[in-house]
């Protein structure tokens, strides 16, 4: 069985659907635990993506951030490439 999916997850001041956000599982924790601090502060952080993509989050535009098992479907940002195999 495979190793549920986690993701950065952020509800956006513009609303719609949330922004989900790959990241390495080695800096899952440390992101998480200042995840309240950046929101409090609103200040520009870079993240590192699981496939190594950085960006910029402007976290006064963040109403809330939290890191969560996402389902299996869909695309999440920042997500390895999987190796795709060949129809027999």
């Amino acid at each position: 069985m495979t190793e549920p999916r986690r993701a950065l997850v952020l509800h956006l001041s513009s609303g719609g659907e949330p922004l989900l956000v790959a990241v390495p599982a080695e800096s899952m924790d440390a992101l998480s635990a200042s995840l309240p601090d950046l929101i409090r502060r609103g200040v520009v952080e870079t993240v590192t993506a699981a496939n190594g993509t950085e960006f910029a989050v402007n976290f006064a535009h963040v109403l809330a951030a939290h890191v969560d098992v996402v389902p299996g479907l869909g695309q999440i940002y920042g997500s390895p490439v999987r190796e795709r195999h060949a129809a027999l």
